[in-house]
């Protein structure tokens, strides 16, 4: 760069000062420059007062809506057609997904005991439904109904492992106070305190769109939530009340766990053995018991769970005496665990009756078990076996 060019904005700024220095003193030239231009300044601070109200606005969260809709918020907005765009990068990332059901039924069968029916009709419904390129509702809709401690909640969990997909798990035990669950859900309003964070389902489903959505004991929801996941599994999506955005529930998998009609569902699962007979008995069932029709309108598919009979007892009772020892920082033996006492815990279990579960078999094994472990491990000992001792299983350390 030449001397003269680097030297020509300082000149400018001289020349301007020297032309300006005569008026600066003169009181009517500035005064009637102010005359001139009052307008402007008005106006110009009428813009300043606009702009700090709408700044508050927004720092408080209380901006209309439609401020946010005029006001570009991306780069897309501004320089190209977002909504064009998102819809386009949808699609892209709504691929066909086929999975291999008898591999998801085989290690369904390997995790959940006792349930083999329906692991083999769940394999089956999802890989039907996953296939799917177009779709505007959830993959899928399923009730889990049957007695207790049966292993609904335990499927949806390892379904949802299975699949490599997030789990969103709500008790809604916890959702049946009405408006104020319902915003824990959704979202709160804009201008109530809390709405500027989103609710814990629209979150969840925000950030991760191919959860599994487990609604735990769905019966005992408020019916104003329930009108909302209604919305959900019609129309494909869920508003979100902070800010009016609509989440997308088309690639989720929706998830209700049931204990209504126990003893009438466990009776029709020993009577029935068409799945489609089955179906309709349950849902005229669950009707009967105050299920909203249009809720059980929307189930894409019933699962009655059976009650545990016969080996499943025994492995059950295996897998949670094994659990036990683990959870007590031992082992078992090296000849495992004798028959005898799994056939032991079978006979207390079968006198419990048919509304006994496997939390029962934890509580059979816990009074039994505890302070036999206990002791061995302050003694020192790393391995134990088990035996019968006056009608009770204790545990017994070995060397």
């Amino acid at each position: 760069m030449s001397f003269i060019a680097k030297i020509t904005p300082y000149l400018f700024a001289i020349i301007c000062l020297v032309m300006l220095w005569k008026m600066l003193p003169d009181f009517n030239t500035v005064a009637m420059f102010i005359y001139y231009v009052r307008w402007y300044l008005v106006m110009i601070l009428i813009l300043v007062l606009l702009l700090i109200v709408a700044i508050w606005l927004h720092w408080h969260e209380m901006a209309p809506d439609f401020i946010y809709r005029i006001i570009p918020m991306d780069v897309l907005d501004r320089l190209s057609n977002l909504q064009v765009i998102e819809e386009a990068a949808s699609q892209a990332d709504k691929e066909a997904i086929i999975i291999d059901s008898a591999r998801l039924n085989q290690d369904l069968q390997a995790k959940v005991i006792g349930q083999a029916q329906v692991c083999s009709d769940l394999s089956a419904q999802l890989r039907r439904r996953l296939a799917m390129m177009q779709r505007n509702k959830p993959v899928g809709v399923f009730l889990f109904a049957g007695p207790p401690g049966t292993g609904k909640t335990y499927l949806a969990k390892v379904l949802a492992k299975l699949l490599e997909r997030k789990l969103l798990h709500f008790d809604m035990t916890q959702y049946a106070a009405g408006a104020f669950s319902a915003s824990q859900l959704f979202g709160m309003t804009r201008g109530y305190v809390g709405s500027n964070t989103y609710g814990a389902l629209t979150a969840g489903l925000r950030d991760f769109p191919k959860a599994v959505v487990l609604l735990d004991e769905i019966e005992k929801a408020h019916p104003d939530i329930l009108k909302n996941f209604l919305t959900a599994w019609n129309d494909g999506f869920i508003t979100e009340a902070s800010d009016g955005k609509q989440i997308s529930t088309s690639e989720a998998i929706f998830i209700l766990t049931s204990n209504a009609a126990t003893d009438a569902l466990a009776d029709l699962h020993q009577s029935i053995k068409d799945p489609d007979s089955l179906r309709s008995a349950s849902v005229a069932t669950l009707r009967e018991q105050g299920f909203a029709p249009e809720v059980l309108n929307r189930i894409d598919r019933i699962f009655v769970f059976a009650p545990f009979s016969g080996l499943d007892i025994a492995r059950i009772v295996a897998l949670e005496i094994e659990r036990m020892i683990k959870s007590y920082g031992l082992a078992v033996a090296g000849k495992g665990i004798d028959p005898a006492i799994i056939i032991e815990m079978m006979q207390r279990y079968k006198r419990m009756g048919h509304h006994a579960s496997s939390r029962d078999v934890v509580r059979l094994l816990e009074e039994s078990l505890a302070d036999s472990l206990i002791t061995a491990r302050q003694n020192g000992y790393a391995v134990v076996k088990l035996q019968i001792e006056a009608d009770s299983v204790v545990a017994i350390g070995v060397q």
